[in-house]
């Protein structure tokens, strides 16, 4: 639903679809309440689409908090809007704990009170003032894809997103798998995979900050170090510790990457170019998300965990070779990327 929810935004506005998308997403929260009352697992599944457009709509927050503000302040716009996900880690687990038998059967309560998690999100998307986006009959005719892939920031905004966020994945739905193989209790992964959800969130409180005094580059690239650094740990040892270090460097090195990511992009592509460019790098994005996700748990039996940490290397080292190249290109300083 990437693409739609981004053509439907430079149509209608943010604010209108940020509702909808809230209230599809309630519905679609209901549907599954029922479907688990009534147990019934294809009205579970078909809720399951709804709740994922709602999640869709969700991921255009953080383009429509750089509409909203003074562009010296994008930067921190967009780091801002993911301590939203720090916010998510503590509440959600919280939430689902508080609610699991609340109502029978088990789960009942749980998405009926997601459901009103959704209504308010709704209710303060209505509240919502964005500038309205600028469409491409506007402006400037449409550019050929072919000419905006010839802008090398530009690729690099759009992989550095779809590596950086794929490594992250991969490794973080394979963690839970890998230390079940060696012995660990479920408390112990899901501290771990607690602890590597708050290092991805929490750094946002100063990452915009950190792009405005170094720029956007030297943070992506800090990031790319943190995620070998996470990888090398791992390949290090299977302790516990091994585990904790490597998901938190992975985690800060994510959030480095995502968020430089996302500026790199805003500022490599035209204002009436904005839907279709952040539809796409979305889509790009979670396509590799689910790609990752599907075969973790195959990799980690076939190849085993270290193994995939290995080839996780890869990816990593050809972002880091682009953002280098940009660095060290006297071309680039034709514009600043503070």
């Amino acid at each position: 639903m990437l693409y739609p929810v981004a053509r439907l935004m430079e149509r209608f506005g943010r604010a209108p679809i940020f509702c909808g998308g809230a209230l599809i997403g309630a519905v679609g929260l209901i549907a599954a309440a029922i479907g688990v009352k009534t147990d019934s697992f294809v009205l579970f599944s078909a809720a399951g689409f709804l709740i994922g457009t709602f999640g869709a709509v969700g991921q255009y927050y953080r383009f429509a908090a750089i509409e909203a503000v003074a562009p010296k302040h994008k930067n921190l716009a967009i780091s801002l809007t993911l301590t939203g996900g720090l916010i998510a880690a503590v509440a959600g687990p919280t939430l689902a704990q508080w609610t699991k038998g609340a109502l029978d059967p088990p789960f009942y309560a749980s998405f009926l009170s997601l459901a009103g998690v959704a209504l308010l999100g709704a209710i303060l998307a209505m509240g919502l003032r964005i500038p309205p986006m600028v469409r491409v009959e506007q402006k400037r005719a449409k550019q050929r894809w072919s000419e905006i892939a010839n802008n090398p920031k530009f690729i690099i905004a759009v992989l550095g997103g779809v590596f950086g966020y794929a490594v992250m994945n991969l490794l973080m739905t394979a963690t839970p798998l890998a230390m079940t193989h060696f012995h660990f209790s479920f408390a112990d992964t899901a501290a771990v995979i607690q602890w590597h959800i708050v290092a991805m969130f929490a750094p946002s409180f100063f990452t915009g900050t950190l792009i405005q005094k170094v720029g956007i580059l030297p943070i992506m690239l800090l990031g790319c170090l943190l995620n070998l650094g996470g990888i090398s740990v791992s390949l290090l040892g299977s302790e516990l510790s091994h585990f904790y270090i490597a998901l938190i460097l992975l985690g800060v090195g994510w959030n480095f990457l995502y968020v430089g990511a996302t500026s790199l992009l805003t500022e490599n592509c035209r204002e009436e170019e904005a839907a279709r460019i952040q539809a796409m790098n979305d889509t790009l994005i979670f396509l590799g998300i689910t790609t990752v996700t599907m075969f973790s748990g195959t990799l980690v039996n076939v190849l085993g965990w270290k193994t995939i940490n290995l080839y996780a290397i890869l990816p990593v080292l050809v972002i880091m070779t682009g953002i280098i190249k940009l660095i060290y290109d006297p071309r680039k300083n034709s514009g600043n990327q503070k």
